[in-house]
Order: structure tokens, then sequence, then C-alpha cells
């Protein structure tokens, strides 16, 4: 794995604006927020994707989240948050080091979940969700593989 930025702010060799830090996560304030009090939570392991972290550090991460979530949710007054975890380049992971985005949303805000755009263009989060099928069969066959390998 590269040395990334993350890896530079964990070590403090970047400024950050950091919320939370234990022995195996950092969060910090994202420079460049999709919304108000947009977090990124990110392990001190030096994992690119979330299938290379640890279990401890993977424990760590889900333990800390829901935590940081209700502070954020509290001191900014959002009514839901999306938590966004990009797992390679191509799922559009653009910092090669594991983090979670905690997307604070707010119902009176023009942001839009749905795909279209917001009334006044500005930042925010915009999904575009479009479900594919999945038979019995397929999902019979599928889940079979899968489980085989845990």
């Amino acid at each position: 794995m590269t040395d990334s930025i993350f890896s530079k702010i964990i070590r403090g060799e970047i400024p950050s604006h950091r919320v939370y830090e234990d022995d195996f996560v950092i969060a910090i304030l994202d420079i460049a927020p999709l919304s108000e009090g947009h977090t990124l939570v990110i392990p001190k392991e030096p994992a690119a994707t979330i299938d290379e972290l640890s279990d401890d550090h993977s424990a760590a991460v889900g333990r800390v989240l829901p935590r940081i979530t209700r502070a954020i949710k509290k001191v900014t007054g959002a009514t839901s948050v999306n938590i966004l975890q990009n797992n390679g380049a191509d799922a559009g992971q653009a910092v090669e080091h594991v983090h979670f985005h905690i997307i604070p949303r707010f119902k009176d805000r023009n942001e839009n979940v749905s795909g279209s755009p917001d009334k006044n263009n500005g930042p925010g989060l915009r999904l575009d969700w479009t479900p594919g099928t999945l038979t019995a069969e397929e999902a019979l066959e599928l889940g079979k593989h899968i489980k085989r390998l845990l």
C-alpha cells in the first residue's frame, strides 16, 4: 500500500481537524464537506480496502461509528446521515486507505438522495440507486459459494 494522505494525517505530518482519536481510529472533519459536519472515520491500520483490514481495526471502527454519528447529529441538528465507504477504485475510492464518510442529512435543506439535482446546486450527496433482479436460483447458488468461503 502506498503512503496515503490519511497515513500522514495519522502520523501528524499534515494538519487536520480531529474530532475523535483512540489507539485504532481517528475521526476528522472532511476538508471538502458534502454537508455540515461531514466527518471521516479512519482506522489507523494502513489497509487500502476493507477486506485488507484486520478484525481488531474493523471492530474498533464499528464501535465508534455510532458514537461519532450521535455526536454529529446532536451538534448539527441533522435528522439523518449517510454512512458511505467506497471500497476500491472501481467503487469511487479516491484515497487508498480505508475510511468511512459520515454525511449528515437535513430534512429542510435542498440536499437530494434521489439522483436529481438540488434546487440550489449546492453541496450534497446525490445517489442514483437502480436495483437489478435476483432470482431464487441465483440467490441459492451465490449464497452457497459465499457461505463456503466464510
